[in-house]
């Protein structure tokens, strides 16, 4: 089939699925596993799927602009249930998939939801929990093949409605589609934040397609790219640069099939390109890292594959001695930045033009400048329409077209922008010094024998740290010092020797920082710190305010001793 629209040109999501469905055919589009191996949904069959769901969703009421929540872990239907809310000209609102029952009730409750998909009877049952707090929501519609009763109906059974209904409303959902202009509400996503309660960000197809299109134009796939996504399509990120872009530069996704298996379908996939935080990067570097540079270089290149060009890098801090680690194995790691108001990429390093100590350069489109603050501003057609139903954060946010982004940064004369910390996140010592953490913190987990670190000091006259020792890697460091690294974390951390290895290793780390940035005191954790515990954010920032509280009584003893 041959398109009347050039690639370039889409006017929106959908039409850019379109577009690529006339033009590709039968070439595959997503790849994802069922029964123990990997198989190819086609352009032209992922374009005829997504209209059967809207089709389905028009059927059962649903109109342009209604909010559909879409609560799932990454599978094809989470793709097609996305693009089908779209087509239908509703407003994909989707919860990251480890919430509590309460926090999906909020989002879905705040954002007004009438309609929900959900992947599994452990998330139908969360929505059970709280279906009395949801007046609003109508109908759930299934992925797995369950017994759900009257109050849901199942995947298939939605798609065969709408494959039955399909001939006759193709001209409607044609006319849903043409009506979507850069202006149309494409979602409401909430940010996980690291203080406070979530807000719903609002993005437009403005938003995401042009963001899509710029990432796609500072580091061009090649045709024969193969994309590996492994990153929660709930959370921005992987939406835009795995999802999203995919559709753009017309090239096949491959989904992992969970969170456990990534390293194995690294291996079944051997992709091109692939997107993932810095967490990922460090806990395999870790994994594969030995005395010798060379063995450990060919373990990593192992893992990724013969056909990796680079690896994209986002969500949180990458620890510069990381990125350095995967570039003397031969593998180019990459950063970039970004916000959920930003859709999400402002900033990213391209493969002809890096500093892998900065975020990059600017994409294409994107503005960016310093504050008299040092905060980090930028303005563009990536800017997020707002925050649903909150104008007052929304022109807290977003003033005279630059939203600006709470995140402290410096511009080199290259235009390489350099993240240097939070402006809400500096921490502020009793004697006015002030301390950026989250640097001191990429210093520590550049050890191997620290797997997680949390700095504190606020309003104190010196600082201490939460620390989570890679439990492995120490006590094969402590067994070459001629010490004993024996034994469970929960005694490991009561020990003095340990305590003391590790601030002997903490002080290295921070051997080149002033006085007042030296760690004086610490605190040893046997259990990392978790998304489901609520320390982390679905992208694996720290949750500063959770963490202090939870560990406010053995850190109040480290300053009262």
């Amino acid at each position: 089939m041959t398109s009347a629209t050039t690639v370039g040109d889409e006017k929106n999501l959908v039409h850019a699925l379109r577009v690529q469905a006339e033009r590709l055919g039968h070439v595959p589009a997503v790849r994802w596993k069922r029964f123990g191996r990997y198989q190819d949904l086609s352009w032209s069959d992922y374009y005829e799927q997504v209209q059967e769901c809207a089709a389905a969703l028009v059927a059962a009421g649903a109109a342009v602009g209604d909010r559909i929540g879409l609560l799932s872990e990454n599978r094809l239907e989470w793709l097609l249930a996305d693009m089908g809310i779209m087509a239908a000209g509703g407003v994909n609102v989707p919860p990251h998939a480890p919430l509590t029952a309460k926090q999906v009730q909020f989002q879905l409750a705040d954002a007004g939801v009438r309609w929900l998909f959900v992947s599994t009877r452990e998330q139908l049952d969360k929505i059970r929990q709280v279906r009395h707090e949801l007046p609003e929501l109508r109908k759930v519609i299934v992925f797995d093949r369950i017994a759900a009763g009257d109050e849901a109906v199942s995947w298939a059974g939605f798609l065969q409605r709408g494959r039955t209904l399909l001939g006759e409303q193709r001209e409607q959902l044609r006319h849903r589609e043409d009506g979507l202009h850069a202006d149309s509400l494409a979602t409401i996503m909430y940010t996980s934040g690291t203080t406070g309660n979530p807000k719903g960000v609002m993005l437009t197809h403005g938003n995401l397609l042009s963001n899509a299109r710029a990432t796609d134009a500072a580091s061009p796939r090649p045709v024969d790219s193969v994309l590996f996504n492994w990153l929660p399509f709930s959370h921005i990120y992987a939406r835009t640069v795995d999802h999203y872009l995919s559709v753009i530069a017309g090239i096949p996704l491959c989904l992992a099939e969970s969170v456990d298996t990534v390293v194995d379908n690294l291996g079944d996939i051997r992709p091109t390109h692939m997107s993932s935080v810095p967490r990922f990067y460090e806990k395999v570097l870790t994994a594969v890292q030995c005395g010798d540079e060379a063995e450990t270089g060919r373990r990593l290149r192992n893992i990724f594959g013969p056909r990796i060009d680079w690896l994209g890098s986002g969500g949180a801090p990458l620890p510069v001695a990381i990125a350095e680690a995967f570039k003397r194995a031969g593998i180019l790691l990459l950063q970039g930045y970004g916000l959920t108001e930003c859709a999400p990429v402002i900033s990213f390093n391209r493969k002809d033009s890096y500093k892998l100590e900065t975020v990059g350069q600017a994409i294409p489109g994107v503005e960016i400048a310093i504050g008299p603050d040092g905060e980090v501003l930028t303005r563009g057609s990536h800017v997020m329409k707002g925050y649903w139903n909150n104008s007052q954060a929304t022109a807290e946010a977003v003033r005279d077209g630059w939203l600006h982004t709470g995140d402290l940064g410096t511009l080199d004369a290259d235009g390489f922008l350099t993240i240097t910390g939070r402006k809400k996140e500096v921490l502020v010592l009793s004697n006015g010094k002030k301390v950026v953490p989250n640097q001191l913190e990429c210093l520590l987990i550049a050890d191997p024998c620290i797997d997680q670190a949390v700095v504190h000091g606020e309003g104190r006259n010196f600082l201490s740290a939460l620390i989570v020792p890679h439990w492995e890697n120490l006590a094969r460091a402590m067994k070459e010092a001629g010490l004993s690294g024996d034994g469970v974390p929960a005694t490991l951390c009561g020990r003095e020797d340990v305590r003391s290895f590790i601030a002997c290793r903490i002080d290295c780390a921070l051997a080149e920082l002033s006085p007042w940035e030296q760690v004086r005191k610490l605190v040893l954790l046997p259990r990392p710190f978790s998304v489901e515990a609520e320390e982390l954010t679905v992208s694996l920032k720290m949750r500063r305010n959770v963490i202090s509280e939870r560990y406010r009584e053995e850190l109040d003893r480290l300053y009262a001793s």
